[in-house]
Formats: structure tokens, sequence, C-alpha cells
């Protein structure tokens, strides 16, 4: 890690401090808005410093602090507030929704479906559960990563457990007809409990978990513009989840020990301030997406938009190919120029690896290992994506000068 630190350093030294810095990489772990910031730091002051299970005025007021932090996501999310479940982060949430329903649905069915493009989080718990019986089937997607319904109906059957499709990819930003899956889903098979990771969906698109029909559904604090340390699972009344750990409970029955209240509040301050502007900044952050899609592409040759346009696309999300260019490299690049952007796969990018979601698209190992991955939120201006813009050639052009792969010509 001390290597890691200096080589920053030195790197910083040789080129010098960047004209701007624009923190483009909300995927792996994001901006928070102040008020959610100043919202923590009076919870540790205040009120929520103690344990929410102990009977005296401190945990008085914690308990009263989660509660009221709980009852605006359900509102957000139109849910009551005993269909809320926290845990320390959405990975968490995650594996309980995948690992906690098999263990409490031991004989109901040995069948898990999930997209080829889910999460890590949902997959390998997924993968886990082979070991015990479990079988797991991925549905494809086309081009643009929307599930093939036709291939999701025909795998439905009555040995399904469980089906898991997220609402937003986290990579390419592809919006699912969530709803539209549970019918087909349920029509085939009532029983099947569809769980969806909507991480990337709260604050991005119109969640109401009412609406689409949804069993489970989980959410990460960091992804709203709120703290680290948070993740919540939505469980519709009735649905049955087994703790994965096990120790002393305090208000949480699937996740024991003491709550992150702190954390929990700042997530309901991001909740508010977004419910509050929800129309305002999807409009600013779809315009900042398209401004960015349209410059990069426009003038970068060799250039690849991976996922959908348009309404289709949640609106903070840019993913883009550059083909002979090598992503690890441009995203060093960048960053000496200000701009922090992550490459390949946002989860798997120190092991070198192409992303599993832009091959299941149908990109190539060496067209996903140039993609770039970046999200906007509505903390960002029209002048960082200027900046953006005119970095990025200069920034291109230099990898590409240092790279054996070229045009053919």
């Amino acid at each position: 890690m001390t290597d890691i630190i200096r080589s920053v350093k030195d790197l910083i030294e040789i080129h010098g401090k960047p004209k701007r810095e624009v923190y483009l990489d909300s995927e792996n772990s994001g901006l928070i808005f102040p008020e959610a910031l100043e919202e923590m730091i009076s919870c540790y002051r205040e009120t929520g410093y103690g344990h929410p299970s102990i009977t005296h005025k401190i945990g008085w007021m914690s308990y009263e602090k989660i509660f009221k932090s709980t009852q605006i996501l359900a509102d957000f999310i139109n849910s009551s507030v005993d269909e809320i479940a926290y845990f320390h982060s959405g990975t968490e949430a995650n594996n309980v929704a995948v690992t906690g329903l098999a263990r409490a649905y031991k004989n109901r069915g040995k069948k898990i479906i999930v997209s080829s493009i889910e999460h890590f989080s949902v997959i390998f718990p997924a993968e886990k559960l082979e070991n015990y019986g479990y079988r797991v089937v991925k549905i494809p997607v086309d081009e643009y990563g929307f599930i093939n319904v036709d291939s999701l109906s025909n795998a439905v059957d009555k040995d399904t457990l469980l089906v898991s499709i997220a609402a937003v990819n986290h990579e390419i930003g592809t919006i699912q007809d969530i709803r539209g899956l549970v019918e087909i889903v349920k029509d085939k098979n009532p029983q099947t409990i569809f769980h969806t990771d909507a991480a990337d969906a709260l604050g991005k698109i119109n969640f109401d978990v009412d609406r689409l029909g949804v069993d489970l559904a989980t959410f990460s604090g960091h992804k709203v513009y709120g703290p680290k340390g948070v993740g919540v699972l939505y469980i519709k009344e009735g649905i049955k989840l087994e703790p994965v750990i096990y120790g002393q409970l305090s208000t949480q029955r699937l996740w024991p020990g003491v709550e992150n209240i702190p954390a929990i509040a700042g997530f309901a301050k991001a909740i508010e301030i977004i419910r509050n502007n929800f129309d305002t900044f999807v409009f600013h952050m779809r315009s900042l997406r398209d401004d960015l899609i349209d410059g990069l592409l426009e003038n970068i040759p060799y250039t690849l938009l991976n996922g959908p346009k348009g309404d289709r696309r949640a609106p903070d999300n840019v993913n883009v190919s550059f083909l002979y260019c090598e992503g690890e490299a441009l995203t060093i690049e960048l960053s000496m120029r200000g701009i922090y952007v992550s490459s390949g796969s946002a989860c798997t990018s120190r092991l070198l690896e192409p992303s599993h979601v832009l091959l299941a698209i149908g990109r190539k190992h060496e067209e996903a290992h140039g993609s770039v991955l970046m999200k906007v939120t509505p903390m960002h201006t029209i002048e960082d994506v200027k900046y953006v813009l005119s970095q990025f050639p200069q920034a291109i052009s230099r990898i590409r000068s240092l790279s054996p792969l070229k045009p053919e010509e």
C-alpha cells in the first residue's frame, strides 16, 4: 500500500496538479451530499450514537432516529417500515436475499434464475448454492443488455425458487421492464420469488415496489450520494428469509450487531434530498450524460457506446469502449488530468479480467478491456463535462500512440 501511495505522489509531482478535478467513479464509491454528511455528524454528536435496543434516553433517541429514517425510505419506495431491513452494504443485502431465501425455503424449489449481467454479489452467492443441490440458470441479454423474455419464460418452472434481475444494470445502465418481467415469472409460477438489485435504480428512475410487484429489492447508501456502510433490503410482507450470520440482535432480525445509525441517517437525508428534487436531478443528469456521450463519440474515432441510448438508459450512466486503447492505462492517464473513472469492469479491474457484462452483450475481449465507465451526479456541472471532453481526445491519443494495436489501414 505504501508503494502505491508513493507512486501516486511521484506521478503528481511529475505531471503537476491538474487544472480541474472531476470525479466520475460513482459506480465504485461516490460523492456524498453535503447535507447527508452534516446529518451524519449531527447524529454522532446528538442523537444516534447510542444502542437503539437499550432502554434509556439515548437508546430511545437512537431508536427514534432509525425509525424516522426508515419512514423516509419506506415512503419513497411505497413500502411499510416493517418491510425494510438494514445491512452494512448492498453486497450484504444481495447475499441475504439469495442465500437467506434458500435457507428459508429448503423444500420449495432448487432452481435459481439470474440474468447474465447481474452484479457479482448476486451471481456468486447463487453459484455457491450449487454446492448444495441448486441449479443456477443465467438468462441471456441482447446487445443492449435487455433480458431475453422468451428465455426467461421458458426457464421458469415449478422448481424455480428465485428470479433475480437488476432494475438498472450497474455497468451499462440498461433499464429493465421489471413489472413486465415479474408478470412473466408469476404467470409461470406464482410461488417463485422475484428479487431485483435496485442499487442503481433508486434515485435514477421511479421505483415503486407495489407497482412493480417485486418481493425483494436491494438498495445501497453510496449509490444515492449518501454514505458508504449502509445497505437496505426491502422484504415484502409474507416473504421469509433466514440470517446468514448470527449474534446478538438489536432492532434488525437478519443482521446482528449494533446498527450504523449515522450511516442510516445519512442515507435517509440523501433520499429526502432526491425526493424533493427528483425531476430536476434526473433532467440534469440526463443532459450531462448525453453531452458526454455525444462529445466522446463525435470527437474520438473508433469508439463504441455500451448499452442503450435515450430513456432506456439510466440518466447517470456513460460506458464507452475506445478501440486500440487499454482501459487501465487510460484511467491512469485521465487521473493525471484530474478525471477519475473506472475501466473494464468496475468491480474486477484490478484482476485485469474483461467485464462479464460487456462480454454478455457481445463485446470482444479487447473491446471490453478498452472500456471506460463514468457516472454523472446531480452535483456535476456542464463545466465539468466540458473539461472532461477537452481532455479525453488528448488522453486517448497518447495511450493509442503507446499501444501495439493499430487501426487497419
